[in-house]
């Protein structure tokens, strides 16, 4: 019996049904129940929530996010040799756990989930960043998810939560911190998992908010930031050159200096560039 409710722990689990990591599926295990109780309590009050899971592997991260009261878990895994450890933990809390076997990547949640929606995993190393931008750039704004809490490796972690001037400043810090507010609110070690990668991780929460911080146009925005860090070494009136043909007046006009570099530039300002650049 484990920690947190009646069932096994999680080495017998895996010994049980014979769950191997598979290194294909970016999988790494966390093994500690207290961890991963610990990981569902930065998600917030789960009382009243449904919560998508993606990756539940052995279902850690699940009993986590069922002890600490979600109202429903919606737990998708790709990998079919999990769906017996998942069946049982089901069985454990009836009608609170449903396991849809498939590609996150390809399944709609939505038709499962009754708002209001928070989304909470140990992402797989593979497609934790695809994943987080979907999210983050749906057709409407806001999202149908409140919040996001998810793990990555630490160095993506940072990116998110990069100011301007770091080296880890980019598009993904820009894309999430124009519509969401970020922090990094755990950290853990390679040996936390089983098998232990070769990086550390962290877990990042991000809470959607209500309208983006600064107007502009999403696609424009995201063009000129992919424009811009392209090339980041060089200065925006080369980066930016395909852009517009009179790209330096642009500049100019919001109060940026064309010799200026991406890496320097506010999201306020890039938010500026792009209202500028639409109007052009």
């Amino acid at each position: 019996m484990s920690g947190i409710d009646d069932l096994p722990p999680l080495r017998q689990v895996i010994a049980d049904h014979d769950l191997r990591a598979k290194k294909a599926l970016g999988q790494n295990f966390l093994l500690d129940l207290n961890l991963t109780a610990k990981i569902a309590r930065q998600a917030g009050d789960l009382t009243g929530l449904d919560v998508l899971e993606i990756g539940p592997g052995p279902g850690g991260l699940t009993r986590g996010l069922l002890a600490e009261g979600a109202r429903r878990v919606l737990a998708i895994e790709k990998d079919a040799r999990c769906l017996p450890a998942l069946a049982e933990i089901a069985a454990a809390y009836p009608g609170r756990l449903e396991v849809i076997e498939g590609d996150a990547l390809k399944v709609d949640p939505l038709a499962h989930l009754t708002p209001p929606i928070a989304i909470c995993a140990n992402l797989p190393y593979n497609v934790g960043t695809e994943l987080l931008v979907r999210w983050l750039t749906p057709a409407d704004w806001p999202p149908f998810w409140s919040s996001l809490t998810l793990m990555f490796q630490r160095e993506v972690a940072e990116r998110i939560v990069a100011q301007p001037g770091s080296k880890a400043y980019g598009r993904l810090a820009l894309l999430v911190q124009w519509r969401a507010e970020a922090r990094i609110v755990l950290s853990l070690p390679p040996e936390a998992f089983t098998p232990p990668p070769k990086v550390s991780s962290a877990v990042v929460r991000l809470t959607a908010l209500p309208e983006p911080r600064f107007e502009a146009d999403a696609q424009v925005l995201e063009r000129v930031v992919a424009m811009a860090f392209n090339q980041r070494r060089k200065m925006l009136r080369a980066a930016l050159r395909g852009l517009h043909p009179e790209i330096e007046e642009i500049l100019v006009s919001v109060g940026i200096a064309p010799t200026e570099r991406a890496e320097r530039l506010s999201l306020e300002q890039f938010c500026a560039l792009a209202r500028a650049v639409k109007a052009a």
